[in-house]
């Protein structure tokens, strides 16, 4: 007779175990950063170590000294941002989803050629032939219409500009993924018991792709709160992005507490985003668990 041994219940399922490596790679690298940057934070401002007094005059200094207009330039120029990359993707997405066919290899290529190529050597082409006064832009307005635009740069335009132009790859590959889920049984369904293209769309394509729109455009959303060199090259830092601030206090001004203040206000705000968003997303379903 065998006496059979009850399960420890610690004992790791395989998916644990495999987990594993992962969770320390994610405590090191992403926790443990973190939680020095909140413990920071908490510091008394221009210390470099834990001293055992703690503050929270960082985040006074925060609201005091107008750190919020920063924030609410810099939330506001990324949604505005991730609109314009959200029109401009939707078509071309559809397009290398369901119409471009052979040529849908080309079309990508084109939108990731840039990406290996410097973000900064990109916004200088844009502002030494396209935006700055007497470039090729100017010139064409000038010449067509006689009309004397003088620079565009430095200016929440040129930023808005940038920022649509460097982060929209990062809106057109999840929306195509999405796009491209749809199965044209369904639509083909919808289009025999009499719905028309309108009401197709909204109520058997764009309810199947959404989950790939959504993460477009958290992508485009998270990476745009973080920019800073299109409010440098383009703005011309008439308008002062977070990234810029937190960098400024970390380096030339050497307050790490307040910047340690500032960057946690950003994670926050941005993680309830990333939140709510991921909370309307079923990643096993786009990622093909089921």
């Amino acid at each position: 007779m065998t006496t059979r041994v009850p399960a420890s219940p610690f004992r790791l399922s395989a998916g644990a175990k495999c987990a594993i490596p992962l969770g320390l790679l994610f405590l090191v690298a992403f926790v443990a950063p973190l939680s020095i940057v909140l413990g920071f934070s908490f510091l008394p401002e221009r210390t470099f170590g834990f001293t055992g007094e703690l503050t929270l005059e960082n985040y006074e200094h925060f609201f005091t000294e107008g750190y919020y207009g920063t924030f609410l330039w810099t939330f506001g120029l990324a949604f505005a941002a991730t609109c314009c990359c959200l029109v401009i993707s939707y078509p071309v997405a559809y397009g290398l989803a369901r119409v471009f066919g052979g040529w849908a290899a080309i079309i990508t290529l084109i939108f990731v050629f840039p990406i290996f190529v410097s973000e900064n050597l990109r916004l200088v082409g844009w502002t030494l032939v396209l935006l700055k006064g007497g470039g090729v832009l100017a010139y064409t307005i000038n010449m067509l219409t006689g009309f004397e635009t003088g620079t565009l740069l430095y200016g929440p335009g040129s930023i808005l500009l940038g920022l649509t132009y460097v982060y929209l790859p990062f809106m057109i590959f999840p929306m195509t993924l999405g796009i491209s889920m749809v199965p044209k049984e369904q639509v083909e369904a919808a289009s025999d018991l009499g719905a028309n293209r309108l009401q197709i769309w909204r109520e058997v394509e764009l309810p199947i792709a959404m989950p790939g729109i959504l993460i477009g455009v958290l992508l485009t959303f998270v990476l745009a709160v973080g920019a800073i060199a299109e409010a440098k090259i383009l703005g011309g830092q008439s308008i002062v992005p977070i990234a810029h601030s937190i960098q400024h206090e970390f380096t030339y001004a050497q307050n790490w507490p307040l910047g340690s203040a500032i960057s946690v206000l950003a994670i926050v705000l941005v993680g309830i985003m990333v939140f709510f968003v991921l909370s309307r997303v079923d990643l096993d379903r786009l990622l093909g668990g089921r």
